[in-house]
């Protein structure tokens, strides 16, 4: 087992490597996938919690309650987002971990060096996140 890592502060609104949880259990799942860091809490600094949102290129036609997608039809928004394929982002299935190397890991491309940022939520695309926030939070 490796040592653990505590990565550098991200920012709310990040997209993330990540190896989100197969739910229920709380445990990395073996392949990582994009993640939306929707909180960073701070109150360990300088090791980081994060809450993040699950993300999936599985079934981007069909959108269910508290899902928004980021598609590549979108241009500069889907560029920033850093995805290779439309993904969506679905904010009922969110958890709270370590911004470490227990969840996290450095894409494959590394865009950011070496870090797990994979790119940063388009400005635009902040009324579907509210909209699917207030689906599952209202």
């Amino acid at each position: 087992m490796q040592p653990k890592l505590w990565w550098p502060k991200p920012q709310a609104g990040e997209i993330a490597w990540c190896h989100f949880p197969e739910l229920p259990a709380l445990q990395p799942a073996p392949k990582p996938r994009p993640a939306l860091v929707v909180r960073v809490f701070e109150d360990d600094s300088p090791h980081f919690r994060v809450i993040v949102a699950y993300g999936t290129s599985q079934k981007t036609r069909s959108l269910r309650r508290g899902e928004f997608l980021i598609a590549n039809s979108l241009g500069d928004p889907y560029r920033l987002s850093g995805l290779s394929v439309d993904t969506k982002f679905n904010l009922a299935a969110v958890v709270e971990l370590d911004y470490s190397n227990e969840w996290f890991k450095v894409p494959p491309a590394a865009p950011f060096g070496q870090k797990p940022k994979l790119g940063l939520l388009h400005a635009s695309l902040m009324r579907s996140f509210q909209a699917a926030w207030t689906a599952v939070n209202s």
